[in-house]
């Protein structure tokens, strides 16, 4: 079955950087947008970015809150992808989850469009 696994969630003070990674397994990797989502206590479940990939072109799309401090990434030889977050502020703080669902290009930000899940790692940005 598709599984999914994040790695790297962890306390750090803001204005720092936090890489998490999305260990993926039991489909084709390549076939699939990868979603980050993040929830903070109390609150809906938030697109923070997204990634596609179609023949030899990647497709990227970021929230605007995160847009120019995040950095999505895929490495599909090793079927992983990446949430680079720098210069962290305290609202940053959430779970974060990876997602992944089947499309030559989907860059939705919407949760509800994506079917396979990980269990989520804590970020917490300190002030």
């Amino acid at each position: 079955e598709v599984q999914l696994v994040e790695y790297g969630g962890g306390l750090v003070q803001a204005g720092g950087s936090l890489r998490l990674s999305c260990a993926a397994s039991g489909f084709t990797f390549d076939d699939y947008a990868i979603g980050w989502f993040r929830q903070a206590p109390g609150k809906e479940r938030e697109g923070v970015s997204c990634i596609a990939s179609s023949d030899d072109s990647t497709y990227y799309a970021y929230a605007d809150s995160v847009k120019g401090r995040f950095t999505i990434s895929r490495d599909n030889a090793k079927n992983t992808a990446y949430l680079e977050m720098n210069s962290l502020k305290p609202e940053d703080t959430a779970v974060y989850y990876c997602a992944a669902e089947s499309g030559a290009i989907l860059l939705s930000l919407n949760p509800g469009e994506f079917r396979s899940w990980g269990q989520g790692t804590q970020v917490t940005v300190s002030s």
